[in-house]
């Protein structure tokens, strides 16, 4: 055993705030916070022959290793209702890196030599537990900052959706008017009175037999169901949007006032009902 090594583990925490514009104007804090943690090796008293106040130290540094297998265990079986952070103060400090909000990396370190055989493979099915986490990260927001993130996100999307909507029906109107005469200035632009007169066109060309026409007014008709069917479709979007840009500007203010408390209030209850738990 190294006699100049500090038999204990070591945290090292740091916190890191900046605030930033939101659209809406206000200042966003935004928090974020990095966990450096060594673990201490377990200690076999036979192997290192401590004594006094190093024997102490190896015995505390066992059982906080032992709280932190429990911890592992009792993630990974994912049937425990209670999750012993408590048991030791170094559960407490990782509760966040373990099962938490937060991305973790843990590096297990072993020995080859035949001497550490017994706890290289304590290190491995150690490592191989703790492998088997699922950290779930997420935007630290508030509750009604979040709504608001997703109000803007959704105006984004069905913003997008709409003008692809439209390049996609301008390219086929672009395409229609290539079959009408280029010297027709007074050609209206409509694309359903354009329909319209196509159908005029077809009814008045003798030279067609019936059944064509017939079969290029069906066509026709198709058309123009889809475009008043593409019509209604933008309405209802430009509809959407602007229902959701009122809430954004505090038209319906109350509205979300509401649902952030309520979400906060479900919050509160399931942070007693897990210290109730623990």
């Amino acid at each position: 055993m190294n006699e100049h090594s500090s038999r204990s583990h070591a945290i090292f925490i740091i916190t890191i705030e900046s605030s930033e514009r939101g659209p809406e104007g206000r200042n966003r804090i935004r928090v974020g916070k990095l966990n450096l943690v060594d673990l201490a090796g377990s200690e076999r008293q036979s192997k290192t022959g401590a004594t006094g106040d190093r024997f102490k130290e190896a015995t505390k540094i066992n059982l906080s290793l032992s709280a932190l297998g429990n911890v592992i265990s009792a993630l990974v079986d994912g049937k425990s209702s209670h999750i012993p952070y408590r048991d030791s103060k170094l559960t407490r400090l990782l509760q966040d890196s373990l099962g938490g909000n937060s991305r973790t990396v843990m590096v297990a370190n072993i020995g080859p030599a035949s001497y550490n055989y017994d706890e290289t493979l304590t290190t491995l099915r150690y490592a191989s537990r703790a492998k088997m986490i699922k950290n779930i990260p997420r935007i630290n927001e508030d509750p009604k900052d979040t709504l608001l993130r997703q109000y803007q996100e959704e105006i984004m999307k069905l913003k997008s959706y709409l003008e692809s909507k439209r390049e996609r029906s301008g390219h086929r109107e672009r395409k229609k008017r290539t079959d009408y005469d280029s010297d027709d200035s007074g050609a209206t632009s409509d694309p359903e009175i354009m329909y319209e007169a196509e159908r005029d066109a077809i009814m008045g060309n003798s030279q067609l037999l019936e059944e064509e026409k017939r079969r290029l007014l069906a066509e026709v008709e198709a058309k123009v169901i889809e475009l008043r069917r593409q019509k209604d479709e933008q309405v209802a979007i430009q509809d959407k949007i602007k229902t959701i840009e009122e809430k954004l500007i505090g038209g319906n203010e109350n509205a979300i006032i509401q649902k952030t408390s309520e979400q906060q209030q479900a919050l509160e209850r399931k942070r007693e009902e897990l210290m109730e738990r623990q």
